[in-house]
């Protein structure tokens, strides 16, 4: 964990993001709030679908256009709002402020331009000031940084000449490019092998606390969480089930959902050769949300009132709230 400067860096509030689809209109992000403090690592964690990566490409202005569309919220960065901000102030925020490491480096990358040319352009966007000489310099002093041996060699290369876990060093070389306040990192070790996962994230830690960035680190893994984490968001079917520091999540889990979750984390507790424990049932459709909360299909503590009342988000003490109409502390495991 890192020292927090408490100063709010970024401002989510009541976000709403709406897909347009054949049978209708969906909500992928359904009223989403949440604060970024300067220097702290916030972690967006839950299944896949939970609208974790929509909310990034959100913050950016990256939604798939026409068919995504912010329709309610605030996202507000240094006294601007980027819902309403021209799209021509947003160029220069995105890249150079915000900068974000995508998803799957296998197909991150442009496969037609080299290495070379692909960092070369985030200068070129950014520090039109700078000479080619110098934008190439930069760039093999970037790639330097980011451990990739013979930066000289790899700019001269394209996508598929290198590996996954060099791509991945690829990616984050042309996000913290230009030294941005924020980075926002959408699922950074996918696919990568258990040693290069460890290698990244102590990378990005790194270059975090030397260039004093927050960072937003996007995950399903809740073991990357507790380890890197300074507070977590706990999203389900688009909402928030629970905000937390990641120690009292850990220790004391207030959302069944959030309950569900580390109970099928393997521990040295379980019994050997015993089943995991699971969450049962599916995600619901964005289609078909069902009325009340949405995770009460698959809660075991679910009540009437649950399928019925839509649970809004309770603070419960400091740092802390959960979207839960049973709100209360997980006193021992819960069989799911």
């Amino acid at each position: 964990m890192t020292e927090i400067v408490e100063d709010t860096i970024l401002d989510v509030e009541n976000l709403v993001v709406s897909f347009d689809t054949d049978q209708g209109p969906v909500r992928a992000v359904d009223d989403v709030s949440f604060s970024l403090k300067q220097g702290q690592v916030l972690g967006i964690a839950g299944e896949s679908g939970c609208g974790k990566s929509v909310t990034a490409l959100s913050i950016i202005r990256l939604l798939p256009k026409p068919v995504a569309e912010i329709v309610n919220g605030t996202i507000r960065f240094s006294g601007n709002d980027l819902v309403t901000l021209p799209i021509e102030q947003m160029h220069g925020i995105r890249g150079k402020k915000i900068s974000m490491i995508f998803q799957e480096p296998m197909t991150a990358l442009n496969p037609v331009q080299s290495v070379g040319r692909q960092m070369t352009e985030v200068y070129e966007l950014h520090f039109q000031e700078m000479s080619s000489d110098q934008m190439t310099t930069e760039s093999v002093n970037m790639l330097d940084r980011v451990g990739i041996p013979d930066p000289g060699l790899v700019m001269k290369k394209y996508p598929h000449q290198l590996s996954g876990g060099m791509r991945q060093r690829v990616m984050i070389a042309m996000a913290l490019a230009c030294e941005p306040d924020i980075l926002i990192a959408d699922e950074p070790t996918t696919a990568l092998d258990v040693t290069v996962q460890a290698q990244i994230l102590d990378l990005i830690l790194t270059l975090k606390k030397k260039n004093r960035m927050s960072v937003i680190l996007i995950t399903h893994d809740l073991g990357v969480i507790a380890e890197n984490c300074d507070e977590v968001v706990v999203m389900y079917a688009g909402r928030i089930a629970e905000t937390a520091k990641v120690r009292q999540l850990f220790e004391n889990p207030l959302h069944p959902y959030t309950q569900g979750l580390l109970s099928s984390i393997p521990s040295r507790a379980h019994t050997a050769k015993t089943r995991l424990p699971t969450i049962k049932g599916n995600v619901p459709s964005l289609l078909k949300m069902p009325h009340g909360c949405r995770f009460a299909d698959r809660c075991p503590l679910a009540r009437d009132r649950c399928r019925n009342e839509t649970p809004m988000q309770r603070s419960v003490g400091k740092d802390r709230s959960a979207a839960c109409l049973l709100v209360r502390p997980m006193k021992k495991k819960v069989g799911f």
